[in-house]
């Protein structure tokens, strides 16, 4: 990734030592010319490297907070009370933090401490989970389960969730087990996902994260912001704080 960024930065570079037609102006020996001119001057100053990156970074960060806004401004509803998605924390609170996540995440694992921490800290903060199974067929019938579990026992999600994101590899068998453990039969899930609906409420999900910009797990939707990656509790915090005293993550 760095090593193709550098590249672009270096060509970019290079075209902005020349002139707009320099195709026209220069001969092929003039050219090598000034690639050796700015390989030298790089070689000499390898820091400018580092600027260069670090300005594209900022700049295709910029460009996807801009979509992540346009897509959290036309997809309120749906991103924070779809009739599906089931929260922890208070139900009716003020803020609603909303988590794109997968059973097979490693960094979700993590984070589940990070979602703990906030609806302990902050009893006005309703913590909605988004099901985007992205991590592979097993993450899929994990997902399947988890969303008949839902359907049948909503009051008993929240333990099902910790229990399952907590463990080992997710998979249809081991959802079912941990549905078992919390009073849910097999014929009971195999009867609810024969149901219609799974693939439509999965593919709401993934519509959404092509439209906020997201390709990863945890993501997050606060106020009007996307937030990609386990940015940890504080983080989360302080943009919840944010939206509870201006309505923005930034005030």
């Amino acid at each position: 990734m760095k090593t193709m960024t550098w590249a672009a930065a270096l060509l970019s570079l290079a075209a902005a030592l020349q002139p707009a037609n320099a195709a026209d102006s220069f001969s092929s020996t003039q050219k090598d010319e000034i690639g050796a001119i700015v390989r030298d001057y790089l070689l000499e100053h390898p820091d400018m490297l580092m600027e260069m990156q670090q300005a594209l970074e900022k700049k295709q960060n910029e460009a996807r907070m801009a979509q992540a806004k346009i897509g959290v401004d036309a997809n309120k509803e749906l991103i924070f009370n779809a009739p599906y998605d089931l929260s922890v924390g208070n139900p009716q609170g003020k803020v609603t933090v909303v988590e794109f996540f997968d059973y097979n995440c490693g960094y979700c694992r993590r984070a589940m401490k990070d979602m703990d921490v906030i609806v302990k800290s902050n009893p006005d903060v309703r913590f909605v989970l988004k099901e985007f199974p992205i991590l592979g067929p097993d993450s899929v019938a994990a997902h399947k389960v988890s969303d008949a579990f839902r359907n049948i026992a909503p009051e008993k999600y929240g333990e099902f969730h910790r229990e399952l994101l907590g463990g080992d590899h997710a998979d249809e068998a081991r959802a079912i087990d941990v549905a078992k453990k919390l009073g849910v039969t097999e014929d009971a899930l195999r009867a609810e996902m024969g149901k219609p609906g799974f693939d439509a409420r999965v593919q709401d999900a993934y519509k959404l994260a092509t439209d906020l910009g997201i390709s990863g797990t945890p993501s997050y939707v606060i106020g009007n912001e996307a937030i990609f990656g386990a940015v940890g509790a504080d983080a989360l915090n302080q943009k919840i704080a944010n939206v509870g005293q201006c309505g923005k993550t930034v005030c």
